[in-house]
């Protein structure tokens, strides 16, 4: 019953927003130059797809397919080709309404080589606009992808060509675009309706893509007086009888005066529809508070940091990051929070209740009942959010040659990053900033500088990485000298992050403390060690007369000893001489005694030796 009551509730959010409403169909001419028969101008509804021509014309032909007549199926398939020839007009494909989406139908024409689609309508009814599908399984990658611009016509002027088509005549058309958009002064003023909800498919991601693609162009033309911008966001109110209700509750602020739809369509689980209110009201005041200090176009950059920094997805869809954007775009978050007000107070918001009334069509625009809603001179754009198509849809509210250069060119030069450093990262002491100024806007991406790359959400935090990384302000780690040393937290190598060195404590980027070494017991524990602590080391010493020996950490020898030992040492040297040297005396004597016999023995064979006695003759003559 809870369930059912909450669908309820919702379906009556979109009843009060809806079909109590006034929508104005948004038109431009079309006018037929032959054959003479059907020659005329008539009105053909643009359609909320595509990008339509603002300001501009394009001629062709029609062109009714044989097959596939409602564009429901690949072309393809048929054989059939659209594509322009050498020298050849190009082709407005006319297909008939039914069967399939409006944006299926333009997709498989644009596919085909289809210059403009025409819908011919099945009906005798006032024109519609044809709308992109809402249904929670079109999610579609096609839907952003449709570029021609695309029409409805009714079904008598469809017919009529249709008619002349088989008669074999040819059908040229005029698609006049230049009146879309009045142009009654100098200044373009335009509103751009829109939501800070970012779960809500396709149609949240291309508005945030378009965001940050258009808030380059779109700062340019404030700040430089060409347009007025006001952001708008659409809260309906809960009725009376359920505003006790715990869907009321979940999804209302101010006691049910201002809601939203529950992101995920589930009140058990993740953020509410109240959130969701919290934070459009916090954008809306952020440009109050901006637009009061003169600087409204600053809107762009806060929208677009909050929907990179605090998305529902990584749960920081709150004011705590949100806090943090507007504090690092120099505002203050009081004012935002004066703003706010009380969400509880039973009371009405004068931002949300300005906001309410402001949803109510006026003249020629009607209520804004779709999200998101761009009206350019009070009249509600049609055609896909892309920076191009917006940007000549905006420049068609000027009168012919008064457009501003930014009109005529795409070479967009912004100086964002020139205030505040745009809200991102930076490094003064090493002149380095995550801010970088493009033909979009300023964008917050972590740079490379001198070869070293830095890697962070560019924000908040930028990080030296590489192997040249330490070379660079020192990696953005801890460095000191003293006492005539110098110890660094950067590792030089391919890893990334600081790491106190060895004998220092602390994180390594804005601190690295000595480590007392002795007083924490971590060197020179050996009974008779002395411990005296340095700035990143210690040194060990020995009571007395010990001797330290570093790789043991003990203390060894005293006077004596060492003394006994060194003796000993020269006892055994002259012990080891005096054997030598002996040695060699008996081995040089004994050699020159043996030398000498046997010189003697020879020489007495030969002459007589002065003190030799007779020597026996031991020859035999006889035998001679």
């Amino acid at each position: 019953m809870k369930e059912k009551l909450g669908f309820l509730v919702c379906v009556w959010f979109l009843v009060i927003g809806s079909c109590l409403g006034r929508f104005v169909v948004e038109k431009n001419s079309l006018r037929v130059t032959s054959p003479d028969s059907i020659k005329n101008v008539y009105e053909c509804a643009i359609g909320n797809f595509g990008v339509p021509q603002y300001g501009g014309t394009m001629v062709g032909i029609v062109m009714y397919p044989k097959a596939n007549q409602k564009s429901c199926k690949d072309f393809a398939d048929s054989d059939i080709s659209f594509k322009t020839k050498a020298g050849g007009m190009p082709v407005f494909v006319l297909v008939d309404r039914g069967d399939c989406y409006f944006t299926l139908k333009a997709w498989n024409a644009q596919k085909a080589g289809a210059a403009a689609i025409l819908v011919a309508d099945d009906r005798n009814e006032p024109l519609i606009t044809m709308d992109t599908p809402e249904e929670e399984d079109a999610k579609a990658d096609y839907l952003q992808n449709i570029t021609i611009p695309s029409a409805l016509i009714s079904q008598s002027l469809g017919d009529s060509i249709k008619k002349q088509l088989s008669k074999g005549e040819m059908v040229n058309i005029n698609l006049d675009w230049r009146e879309a958009l009045p142009h009654p002064d100098e200044r373009v003023e335009y509103e751009f309706w829109t939501n800070s909800n970012d779960e809500c498919g396709p149609k949240c991601e291309s508005q945030r893509e378009f965001v940050k693609n258009f808030k380059g162009a779109a700062q340019i033309l404030e700040q430089k007086g060409y347009t007025q911008f006001s952001p708008h966001y659409i809260t309906w109110y809960c009725p009376e009888a359920f505003i006790l209700s715990k869907q009321c509750k979940s999804q209302c602020i101010n006691h049910g005066r201002y809601c939203a739809p529950d992101p995920e369509q589930d009140f058990s689980k993740g953020y509410d529809g109240k959130d969701v209110v919290l934070q459009n009201l916090r954008q809306a005041c952020f440009y109050k508070v901006a637009n009061d200090s003169g600087k409204p176009w600053l809107w762009w950059d806060y929208v677009t940091d909050f929907g990179i920094r605090c998305p529902m997805k990584e749960k920081k869809y709150d004011k705590e990051c949100a806090d943090q954007v507007i504090t690092s775009l120099g505002f203050d978050v009081k004012q935002i929070d004066k703003c706010v007000g009380d969400p509880e107070a039973d009371a009405d918001n004068p931002i949300l209740k300005a906001e309410q009334e402001a949803q109510i069509g006026k003249n020629s625009r009607g209520d804004v009942t779709i999200l998101p809603t761009l009206v350019i001179n009070n009249r509600q754009y049609r055609g896909k959010l892309d920076k191009g198509a917006v940007l000549k849809a905006i420049c068609s509210g000027f009168e012919e040659t008064t457009e501003p250069a930014i009109c005529l060119t795409d070479d967009i030069q912004t100086n964002e990053c020139l205030e505040s450093n745009g809200g991102c990262w930076q490094d003064t002491a090493a002149n380095i900033t995550a801010c970088r100024d493009t033909f979009r806007g300023k964008v917050c991406e972590c740079p490379t500088v001198q070869g070293v790359k830095f890697v962070g959400d560019g924000y908040s935090h930028c990080e030296a990485s590489g192997a040249l990384r330490c070379g660079l302000n020192n990696g953005g780690c801890w460095k000191g000298t003293k006492d005539g040393r110098t110890y660094s937290a950067c590792i030089d190598d391919h890893t990334k992050g600081c790491k106190c060195p060895p004998g220092f404590k602390g994180d390594g980027v804005n601190l690295c403390e000595d480590i007392d070494e002795c007083k924490e017991r971590l060197a020179c524990q050996c009974p008779d060690c002395k411990c005296k602590n340095t700035w990143g080391g210690y040194q060990c010493s020995c009571s007395g007369n010990l001797l330290y020996m570093q790789e043991h950490d003990t203390c060894i020898g005293n006077d004596g000893k060492a003394a006994f030992s060194w003796g000993l040492v020269w006892v055994i040297i002259l012990g080891l001489a005096v054997a030598g040297a002996g040695a060699y005396a008996v081995y040089k004597y004994r050699i020159r005694r043996y030398m000498d016999s046997e010189i003697r023995a020879i020489m007495a064979q030969y002459m007589p030796l002065d003190n030799q006695g007779e020597v026996p003759n031991h020859i035999s003559h006889g035998n001679v």
